[in-house]
């Protein structure tokens, strides 16, 4: 057989090609692994099994809230800042919240806000620049929404 070779194809044309092909294959791997171990922090919940007990009541908070009508949207200002514009909540509505990195590579940021003149709510801490995910949770009263979203 002389396929792409001068000479015949021997065993050590076969070797290496399946040499070539494991060596492609077990550096693809590391590179993959390399990657995964280093961009996520490997916590979802700290204990999965009490979790999972507390999933229909989480489910039930959630449908609450949704029913409350409130929305949020915040955006970092120049000076670092956040900037959050709560939409259908009352006038007395507190709010507070915390960023977090979603690689996990920087501690949680405790964020409070103050209300301004035109209602929206800016935060007293700086936000650092980098990709951030912000926990928001506002009061009024007894009612109670939490959200979740990018700070662009």
């Amino acid at each position: 057989m002389k396929a792409f070779t001068t000479g015949p194809f021997t065993g050590r044309h076969i070797t290496a090609i399946i040499v070539a092909f494991f060596a492609v294959v077990i550096a693809v791997n590391l590179y993959m692994a390399r990657s995964a171990i280093s961009t996520f922090g490997g916590v979802v919940v700290d204990n999965s099994y009490v979790a999972s007990q507390k999933y229909n009541s989480w489910l039930q908070e959630a449908r609450r809230e949704k029913a409350l009508g409130w929305s949020a949207k915040a955006h970092r200002r120049n000076d670092g800042k956040l900037v959050v514009t709560l939409a259908g909540a009352p006038a007395n509505a507190l709010l507070s919240g915390d960023a977090w990195h979603p690689l996990g590579r920087r501690p949680d940021i405790p964020m409070q806000f103050a209300r301004q003149v035109d209602g929206s709510f800016v935060s007293s801490q700086v936000l650092p620049q980098g990709r951030w995910r912000m926990r928001l949770e506002a009061k009024a009263g007894a009612a109670l929404w939490r959200s979740e979203q990018e700070v662009l």
